[in-house]
C-alpha cells in the first residue's frame, strides 16, 4: 500500500511538471523578450538618428545639396569681378617711307568703386610728324603725359547700377542657395525616415508572427500528446496542424517583407567613395521609438511660426521678391537720363616722370560732360512693367504658398495627435488579448480548453499587436511629416557632427 501511494504521488509529481513546462512555453512573451532572444551577440542596433547621420554623411542627394552653397559663393565672386581694376595698354606706330608718321602708346590703370565715381590713371606716350593736334603731347614733356581723374554720373546710375544691382542679387541667390538646400536635404530626410518605420514595422511584424508560430507549434505538439493519452480527438490534431501551418506561410511572407524593407533602405546607405551599401542581415531596428526630435508636446502655432520663419519654400519665395524689388529699382533708374560728368588732371598729381606736383583744379585738365536720353522710354517703361507684373505674381504665389504650408502642418499635426490616442487604445487591447491567449494556454495546459478558442483568441491577439506596430510606425511617420511640413531644417533631428 505504501508503494502504490509512491507511485500515484510520483504520477503525480510529474504531471504538475508536465502541465507547468506547457503552460511556461505557451506563454505570451513582450515585445523585449522576443527582441531579446532573436538577437546574438553579432546583431546591431540601428537606431533611427544613426542612421540619419549616415544619410547626411555619404547620401548622393546630400553631397549634391552641399554643392549649391560653393556655387552660390562662385556667383557672388563673378558679381564682384565687375568691381575689379582693370589694366589697360595699347600701341599703335605707323612708320612709311623712312618716316615716323606716329607713334602712341597709352596705359591706363581703372578702379571701379561700389559708389559710382570710377577713378582712372593713365599714361600717354605719343611722338611722330602726324600725330592728331588732339592728342599730340608736347616736345618739352619729352612727349610723355600723365592724366588722373574719375567720371562720376549724376543722373541714371547714381542710385543703382546693374553692377551694383547684379552683386546685391548674387548675396540674395546665397540666401535662396541655402534655402533650396534645406529643402533638398528635408526631402531626402523625409523619404528615409518613413523607409526606416516601413523596415521597422516589417522587423517587428516578422517578430511577432515568429512568436505566433511558436505558440501554434507548442499547441500543436501538446494536442499530439494529449492524443497519444487518448485525451484529444484526431480531428484536434488535424486542426493545430492546420493552424501551425498557416503560420508558417505567414512567416515566410513577413521575412519577405522583411527584406524588401531591408533593401529599400539600403538606397540610402552609400559608402566614402560613393560605393553602395546593402543593410546586412544582423542590423536590425531599435525598439525604443522615441526620437530627439522636437518634442511632441509642441503647440500647433509655434510649428506654424516656425514654418512661417524657416520653412524653404517661403524663405526661398520671400527672396525673390527681394530680387525683384532690386530690378525694379533699377528699371526706375534707368527711367532716368544719363548725366555723366569726367574730370582728369594733366600731369597732376603725379608729372610724367614720376614727381608730386602741386594739383591746379583750374589748369591742365580735362573735363567733359556725357548725356544720353531716349526720347520715348518704350524700352525702360516696359522693363519696369514687366518687373512690376513678376512681383505681383509672385507675391500671389507666396500668399497661396503660406496658406497651402500653414494647412499642411495642421492636417499632420492632427493625424500625428489622433494616431497617438489611438496608439494607447491599441496598447491596452493588446495588454487585454494578452491577458485572454495566456488564460486559454493555461486552460489548455490544464486540460480545461479546446484549440477553437485557443486560435480565435491567437489570432486577435496578433492582428492586435500587428496593428499596434503599424500604429507605432504610422505616428513616427506621422511625426516625421510634421516636421517636414513646417520646414525645419534637418526635420530638427540632433545630428552628431553632421552638417
Amino acid at each position: 500500500m505504501k508503494k502504490k501511494i509512491t507511485f500515484f504521488s510520483l504520477v503525480t509529481i510529474l504531471s504538475l511538471a508536465t502541465v507547468a513546462s506547457y503552460a511556461q512555453d505557451l506563454k505570451v512573451k513582450s515585445l523585449d523578450e522576443l527582441l531579446t532572444e532573436n538577437t546574438a551577440d553579432t546583431t546591431r542596433i540601428l537606431p533611427l538618428e544613426s542612421f540619419v547621420d549616415m544619410v547626411l554623411l555619404s547620401h548622393p542627394v546630400v553631397k549634391q545639396a552641399n554643392l549649391l552653397p560653393e556655387n552660390a559663393k562662385q556667383e557672388i565672386r563673378l558679381a564682384r569681378g565687375a568691381f575689379d581694376p582693370k589694366l589697360e595698354s595699347s600701341w599703335d606706330v605707323k612708320n612709311f617711307d623712312d618716316k615716323e608718321y606716329w607713334d602712341l602708346f597709352n596705359t591706363t590703370l581703372k578702379v571701379p568703386t561700389w559708389f559710382p565715381v570710377d577713378p582712372k590713371v593713365s599714361f600717354d606716350r605719343n611722338k611722330g610728324q602726324f600725330v592728331n593736334p588732339e592728342n599730340s603731347i608736347p616736345g618739352s614733356d619729352d612727349f610723355q603725359q600723365v592724366t588722373a581723374g574719375l567720371s562720376l554720373p549724376i543722373g541714371r546710375g547714381l542710385l543703382i547700377d546693374q553692377r551694383r544691382a547684379t552683386v546685391k542679387q548674387a548675396e540674395l541667390f546665397a540666401q535662396i542657395t541655402d534655402a533650396e538646400r534645406i529643402k533638398m536635404i528635408n526631402k531626402v530626410l523625409l523619404s528615409a525616415s518613413k523607409d526606416y518605420w516601413e523596415w521597422y514595422f516589417a522587423f517587428y511584424n516578422y517578430l511577432l508572427i515568429e512568436e505566433s508560430l511558436n505558440i501554434s507549434q507548442n499547441v500543436y505538439q501538446r494536442v499530439l500528446t494529449d492524443f497519444e493519452f487518448g485525451e484529444a480527438a484526431a480531428i484536434d490534431t488535424v486542426q493545430a496542424a492546420i493552424t501551425l501551418q498557416n503560420r508558417k506561410v505567414d512567416r515566410s511572407e513577413a521575412l519577405i517583407d522583411f527584406r524588401k524593407a531591408g533593401l529599400m533602405l539600403s538606397n540610402y546607405l552609400w559608402g566614402q567613395n560613393e560605393e553602395p551599401m546593402v543593410l546586412q542581415d544582423n542590423i536590425v531596428p531599435q525598439l525604443d521609438f522615441g526620437l530627439n526630435l522636437l518634442g511632441s508636446d509642441i503647440s500647433l502655432d509655434s510649428l506654424r511660426l516656425l514654418a512661417i520663419q524657416k520653412h524653404p519654400e517661403l524663405v526661398k519665395t520671400n527672396f525673390k521678391l527681394d530680387q525683384l524689388d532690386i530690378d525694379r529699382r533699377l528699371a526706375r533708374e534707368n527711367l532716368k537720363p544719363r548725366v555723366d560728368l569726367n574730370y582728369n588732371l594733366i600731369n597732376s598729381p603725379v608729372n610724367q616722370q614720376g614727381e608730386f606736383v602741386e594739383v591746379q583744379l583750374r589748369n591742365n585738365y580735362k573735363f567733359g560732360i556725357e548725356f544720353e536720353f531716349p526720347l520715348f522710354l518704350r524700352k525702360e517703361r516696359s522693363k519696369l512693367r514687366q518687373t512690376e507684373i513678376k512681383i505681383e505674381q509672385t507675391t500671389y504665389e507666396l500668399s497661396q504658398l503660406e496658406r497651402e504650408i500653414l494647412n499642411g502642418i495642421e492636417a499632420s499635426f492632427f493625424e500625428l495627435d489622433n494616431t497617438r490616442g489611438m496608439l494607447s487604445l491599441m496598447q491596452e487591447a493588446v495588454n487585454n488579448y494578452t491577458i485572454l491567449l495566456d488564460l486559454e494556454l493555461i486552460n489548455l495546459a490544464n486540460g480545461e480548453s479546446d484549440l477553437f478558442k485557443i486560435n480565435f483568441q491567437q489570432d486577435k491577439l496578433l492582428e492586435s499587436q500587428i496593428k499596434l506596430m503599424k500604429m507605432r510606425s504610422a505616428m513616427e511617420k506621422a511625426r516625421v511629416t510634421l516636421y517636414w511640413s513646417a520646414g525645419l531644417p534637418y526635420l530638427n533631428f540632433n545630428l552628431n557632427g553632421s552638417n
